[in-house]
């Protein structure tokens, strides 16, 4: 018996001894379809090139298990050059947007704690899955978005870096205010890098050094605008 899956509202039949998703694209391309376009490196979960949508979540196809009746999309959010592969010059553009990386050295000695926490953040791969998944980069491409965010915070805290104002500077525009910390892009990162978390601590190092939400710089209204229920102009504590 053999399994169905649509990629791009096109009907396929697989063979039902093929489990992995990026083998199912390869035996499709070689054996069914051979201008089926689609992307993939190591084969391991680890460059992030094979990044794609099954039922609407994000996936790496090559450490994705296949079902009957999946639907396979590319990614949302980043432009479409053909059938599973995006454009990603977003990678580049949006890491020089938040300057994140390193710009200066500084002389501080680094301990293995210094090291712990941004170890995590460094794990990130760039497979674009979670502007692909933000509500937020749906809306608004200008968005700095998830990963350079995640990035900005792990040089910020890198004590290496001497020149971390200039990194919290390039965020607070379309940055760390604008995110709504729905926590999509946590759900789908496969590198778990918990990005909302990263964002509320860049939002608090940003308070700290002089900086303030504008959603409440521009709020002239205060706690003495509400008025039988009606909060527009008060405070709202998700920042929008």
């Amino acid at each position: 018996m053999n399994k169905n899956i649509k990629i791009i509202n096109k009907d396929y039949s697989i063979e039902n001894s093929i489990n992995n998703l990026l083998e199912a694209l390869i035996y499709l391309k070689e054996n069914k379809n051979n201008a089926l376009s689609f992307k993939y490196g190591c084969k391991s979960g680890v460059c992030g090139s094979c990044a794609i949508r099954v039922n609407g979540v994000e996936k790496l196809a090559c450490t994705c298990s296949i079902e009957n009746n999946d639907v396979i999309e590319p990614l949302k959010n980043l432009p479409v050059l053909k059938d599973l592969i995006v454009d990603d010059n977003n990678i580049v553009n949006k890491l020089n947007q938040s300057k994140a990386q390193l710009s200066e050295k500084s002389n501080e000695i680094i301990s293995q704690n210094d090291v712990n926490i941004i170890d995590i953040e460094s794990n990130c791969i760039l497979c674009n899955s979670c502007y692909s998944s933000c509500p937020v980069y749906e809306v608004n491409p200008d968005f700095i978005g998830p990963f350079a965010l995640a990035r900005a915070y792990r040089y910020i805290s890198d004590k290496k870096e001497s020149q971390s104002k200039d990194k919290l500077d390039a965020i607070q525009s379309s940055g760390v205010w604008d995110c709504t910390l729905c926590g999509a892009c946590d759900l789908v990162c496969p590198a778990n890098i918990t990005i909302k978390d990263d964002i509320m601590k860049l939002q608090n190092i940003s308070v700290q050094n002089g900086y303030e939400n504008p959603a409440f710089s521009s709020n002239s209204g205060g706690f003495d605008s509400f008025d039988g229920g009606d909060f527009s102009g008060g405070f709202n504590p998700n920042g929008f």
